[in-house]
């Protein structure tokens, strides 16, 4: 009876597929060549923070569906909308600004969708006698979440798709594949990005559990070999992880310099207005005074971004840095320590991680 419902289910997901977003791939299983379809509306995309499987209750309506049928769906949709990116290096304020253009109520966001995961693994694996699929299936992945990503209710000028962090490095893949979209690229100074970093409760595991990946990318690009992972401090992990999310942020500058804006937060929180006024120039979406004037009193300004239902008052975050400031001083300094040490052993480094201004 359970297996009848879930084809119920099914069916009525893949008819919806083409033509509303209220059918969503939640997640791809490439060993058995499947995709998690589930039942979703705008109110839970405009509520959730991400789009993995903190989006999953027991009330959700969904079903496995042949990859082969969700593809054939894709290629259906009739009125895709434009589709644009947020590319970010982590802890940067995506989030805030994904929740800010929800509130000129013209965008439909998508944060954090789990395949975006995925297609940033296969991508890495291409060349590797591992990797289990090919450019031509890769491609087909990739495009098939293209085109449903692109689906939007009636009121929907654009969708805006704002990436993890550590998908960043498929950028240059996504942009080629889509010549008319466009994305911001959100980062921050070397120092405020640690000091930021090692300010969360949670912020040890994290940045040890991203490690290995993190170093296997950071010795694909130069000839330096760092310290070994085990033997880095905390202050050392959020530097590398500062370093390579800030090379594929210059990456995708370098590739496609019209097409992708970088945006410091700090810069963004110094002057909002002016801030989201360029980023919607950007998208090339309407610059509505009447929206851009009233973004002072926006509700996103004063609640955490990533759980709007806790209190984050203005002043709140030039505490928490002036705190992590304080108690993390000697991580922060052999953080900052490190990156000088690579930039010196390698120019290449040095343009990412020398005094600039990122």
């Amino acid at each position: 009876m359970a297996d009848q419902r879930l084809n119920l289910v099914g069916d009525e997901l893949q008819a919806l597929l083409p033509v509303s977003p209220d059918a969503y791939p939640q997640n791809v299983d490439l060993i058995r060549d499947l995709v998690l379809v589930i039942r979703l509306d705008a109110n839970t995309y405009r509520a959730a923070s991400f789009l993995d499987d903190r989006v999953l209750g027991r009330s959700t309506k969904g079903a496995w569906l042949p990859a082969a049928n969700v593809t054939e769906a894709a290629g259906q949709i009739a009125d895709p909308r434009p589709l644009h990116f947020i590319f970010h290096t982590g802890h940067v304020g995506s989030t805030l600004v994904s929740r800010l253009l929800d509130e000129t109520g013209f965008v439909l966001s998508l944060r954090e969708p789990l395949p975006f995961r995925a297609i940033a693994d296969v991508h890495d694996a291409l060349s590797l006698p591992e990797s289990l699929l090919n450019e031509q299936q890769f491609g087909a992945l990739l495009d098939m979440n293209l085109r449903l990503w692109a689906r939007g209710y009636d009121w929907t000028r654009a969708v805006i798709v704002k990436a993890t962090s550590s998908a960043g490095r498929v950028a240059g893949p996504v942009l080629e594949s889509r010549p008319q979209s466009r994305s911001i690229y959100l980062n921050l100074r070397a120092e405020p990005y640690l000091a930021t970093l090692l300010a969360g409760n949670k912020s040890e595991a994290d940045l040890r559990g991203q490690g290995p990946g993190r170093m296997r990318r950071l010795l694909g690009r130069s000839p330096v070999a760092p310290a070994p992972l085990h033997r880095l401090s905390s202050g050392e992990l959020a530097a590398l992880g500062w370093l390579v999310e800030t090379m594929s942020q210059q990456d995708a500058l370098r590739r496609f310099p019209e097409r992708v804006l970088a945006v410091d937060f700090e810069d963004l929180l110094a002057n909002v207005t002016d801030g989201m006024d360029r980023i919607l120039g950007h998208f090339g979406l309407l610059r509505d005074a009447q929206f851009l004037a009233g973004l002072g009193a926006s509700p996103a300004l004063t609640r955490y971004s990533k759980a709007p239902d806790l209190p984050f008052p203005p002043g709140a975050r030039a505490e928490l840095l002036k705190e992590s400031r304080r108690h993390n001083r000697e991580e922060i300094i052999k953080g900052m320590a490190w990156l000088e040490r690579l930039a010196r052993a390698d120019d290449s480094l040095a343009a990412i991680a020398g005094p600039r201004k990122i």
